[in-house]
């Protein structure tokens, strides 16, 4: 299979984090979601993203050579998040005043992540197809409930039916453009680049998991029992489908 024809590839599997977000905006559009059920929705998002972290990036990125410098990767991709985070956070707490424009920081938050699912996947596909084909699925997951807060919160701020569904669909784009940046830069690149690279979206999507998503969750309702079956449950799906594709793939 010639480079062309694998590009082709990733930017079929980058089209699926982007698809599930819109999926999770076209929820928000047309079905009434509880609390509830968000919470459980987001543990299940965060069991899943931390399966991804566990059982596929980490153990691949630890094949390097020399482990420290994936670790220090892992490290700085946590440190880049942290700063990602704090920089939103500024800006958000500046337009409280205006809910307007809280909701575009929301946007533009889900835009950040969606650019580093892209960057997952194109440098997963670098290493293994099995690997950017797990990433993709995985992500799907986690995007759903980020496009629903998304569309619901211009949907507050009663922005047009029409527009907020171009919005939604815009989201796409960061995500074709991050992974054929990671595909194109570590096609041919020295081993320890694509392990470094993927310990460092790993390292992002640990705090995701761990702060985001269950941040949001624990906004959304209180937590039960329920809520922590979910995210087990998230977990133990991904390891079911890691499992088996990377049997079918040997």
């Amino acid at each position: 299979m010639n480079a062309f024809s694998q590009y082709l590839i990733v930017l079929g599997l980058a089209l699926l984090p982007g698809a599930g977000n819109f999926a999770g905006a076209l929820v928000a559009e047309f079905v009434t979601i509880t609390d509830r059920a968000r919470n459980f929705a987001l543990h299940a998002a965060a069991g899943i993203v931390l399966g991804v972290v566990g059982i596929e990036l980490m153990p691949r990125a630890l094949e390097a050579s020399k482990p420290w410098i994936v670790i220090t990767a892992y490290l700085v991709g946590g440190l880049t998040y942290m700063g990602v985070e704090r920089l939103l956070n500024q800006l958000s707490a500046r337009s409280k005043a205006d809910s307007g424009n809280a909701a575009w920081m929301i946007y533009f938050a889900v835009l950040v992540d969606l650019f580093s699912d892209g960057i997952l996947i194109g440098t997963s596909f670098s290493i293994s197809t099995s690997l950017a084909v797990l990433a993709a699925i995985a992500q799907i997951t986690a995007d759903v409930p980020e496009g629903f807060a998304m569309a619901a919160n211009f949907k507050n701020q009663q922005l047009s039916r029409s527009r907020r569904l171009w919005l939604g669909a815009s989201l796409v784009l960061p995500c074709l453009a991050a992974a054929s940046i990671g595909f194109w830069l570590l096609k041919d690149a020295a081993d320890i680049w694509k392990f470094s690279a993927l310990a460092f979206t790993a390292g992002i999507l640990s705090l995701a998991a761990a702060e985001e998503m269950m941040t949001e969750a624990h906004e959304a309702s209180e937590d039960g029992i329920w809520s922590a079956g979910f995210f087990i449950v998230g977990f133990a799906l991904f390891a079911l489908l890691s499992a088996y594709i990377n049997m079918s793939e040997s």
